[in-house]
């Protein structure tokens, strides 16, 4: 992708790989498949589908292909021959999944004035409103190492993470001003660090949350570490009201910022460095997530 010329481009890509998906909702498609039809890496294909579509797309999926099984139940159809159609293992797994989603049973869906959910499907459109001022910066970093605590916590896409909520309340004090002596680059410490995410990256599967620093030193026992090697980072920067603020930075990497130049998320840790202001409700945040560029073409 060319920058400045690609993003018309870019969302024809990712409305092809909808397509895809659509093309026959009774078999599973490989996410490798559509990330070739966006254009891009799957690692930034799932990053982005998540952030844009506030799901993974393997839910996003599961839910196409239920909407289209309860139709198909609604017509009259068995339940087992609706299982068999859709790939589940049996009629009692697919009629757990249908009750999953609706709250009922196909047997209840039939009945006159059921409610029921359906999940449309996606479009990805073009934003020309330009109405944000994203203030960025990409760094070449050479490598460097994360000094900290981590703990494994679910991923939670909407409402507080209660996990990071309790692991943060947990750390000592003294434990945050022994990191900060070893924080000696950017990004200023402590670091709110996610890593290690599993692929499918579906609500309440598990990550790696570390409260940690940027060092170049050895890490001292009792800590952790890991090894992050050099490459490009994109930074942005904030300053507003909390949470809000850091949010708001999220949204504007994946809705704004990625589709309009020309940079891929790539794997590694993401971090965001924070400095609460007095009475705590404004601050300045930095959020840092590795990049790649695109290939050209």
């Amino acid at each position: 992708m060319q920058e400045g010329d690609g993003v018309p481009d870019m969302m024809h890509g990712w409305n092809r790989a909808i397509g895809l998906i659509e093309q026959d909702l009774t078999t599973d498609i490989e996410v490798r498949f559509l990330a070739k039809a966006a254009l891009t890496s799957e690692y930034h294909f799932r990053r982005m589908f998540s952030s844009l579509a506030g799901m993974p797309v393997s839910e996003y999926i599961r839910r196409r292909r239920l909407t289209a099984a309860t139709a198909e139940i609604l017509e009259g159809l068995t339940v087992l021959d609706v299982s068999v159609r859709y790939g589940y293992g049996s009629a009692e797994a697919f009629a757990r999944a249908f009750k999953a989603m609706h709250g009922l049973s196909p047997s209840e869906a039939r009945l006159p004035g059921a409610v029921l959910h359906s999940q449309p499907q996606l479009r990805f459109h073009l934003r020309v409103e330009g109405n944000t001022d994203m203030k960025h910066r990409i760094e070449d970093k050479e490598a460097f190492r994360l000094i900290g605590l981590k703990a494994r916590v679910p991923l939670v896409y909407e409402g507080p993470n209660n996990a990071i909520i309790e692991f943060q309340r947990g750390v000592d004090p003294s434990v945050t001003k022994r990191l900060l002596e070893l924080a000696d680059m950017d990004p200023a410490g402590p670091v709110s660090v996610t890593d290690n995410l599993e692929e499918q990256r579906t609500e309440g599967s598990e990550l790696d949350y570390w409260h940690a620093v940027a060092s170049t030193q050895a890490a001292p026992e009792g800590f952790e570490s890991l090894e992050v090697p050099a490459g490009l980072w994109v930074v942005f920067e904030a300053e507003g009201k909390l949470p809000e603020v850091l949010q708001g930075m999220w949204a504007d990497a994946a809705t704004e910022w990625f589709p309009a130049n020309p940079y891929r998320w790539a794997p590694g840790p993401e971090m965001l460095s924070v400095q609460v202001g007095p009475g705590g409700t404004h601050g300045r945040g930095q959020l840092w997530i590795p990049v790649e560029r695109e290939e050209a073409g």
